[in-house]
């Protein structure tokens, strides 16, 4: 566990958290607090990531845009939620949509093909992967802490609570890629 950790550790936080990221960041939290990482590199890693990737998205929404978004069944859907949000809310919008659980990757690129200006964008964007890389990251080392006073011994089950959690993320994922295969076609 410590050598995948360490070979693996702070840059699989980094690409984990630039496609999704909740289960490795809970996940991250949770090996900080056995002492595998250190709780302010892994938020730090995650916050990273979570920017890169929100930024990316928001550059390619911006280039592409809405005549993607009109050859996309799945998207207008949801496009057409966040627009309508986007009017309304549009600060809340930018500083919480990657609380939103399979609106992450999709809401910064309706938000690049909104017009959203670039500035207040990456300024709304910086706020908002602060706040949920330090909530998400915290969480996983409290759950952590949780975790410890619930399992006496927690050495003896560390290796299947990691397995457990990372299962159990691998089943949401595999479920949110099928439906988005299924529902994209």
């Amino acid at each position: 566990m410590e050598q995948i950790v360490t070979a693996y550790g702070y840059l699989g936080i980094f690409i984990g958290t630039f496609l999704e990221g909740e289960t490795i960041l809970i996940l991250a939290g949770f090996l900080a607090r056995r002492g595998y990482l250190e709780i302010p590199a892994v938020i730090a890693a995650a916050f990273a990531g979570t920017l890169a990737g929100d930024q990316l998205f928001f550059f390619i929404g911006r280039a592409k845009g809405i005549p993607f978004l009109e050859t996309r069944r799945v998207w207008r859907d949801k496009a057409e939620r966040v627009f309508s949000l986007l009017h309304s809310h549009q600060t809340l919008v930018i500083l919480g949509f990657r609380f939103l659980y399979g609106m992450r990757t999709v809401t910064p690129f309706i938000i690049g093909a909104s017009g959203v200006k670039i500035r207040r964008f990456l300024v709304l964007n910086l706020l908002g992967a602060a706040i949920w890389a330090l909530a998400i990251g915290v969480s996983g080392y409290l759950f952590g802490g949780v975790l410890e006073m619930v399992l006496k011994e927690v050495k003896r089950f560390e290796m299947w609570v990691v397995f457990i959690i990372i299962a159990v993320g691998l089943a949401f994922w595999a479920r949110y890629l099928i439906t988005r295969v299924r529902y994209s076609k």
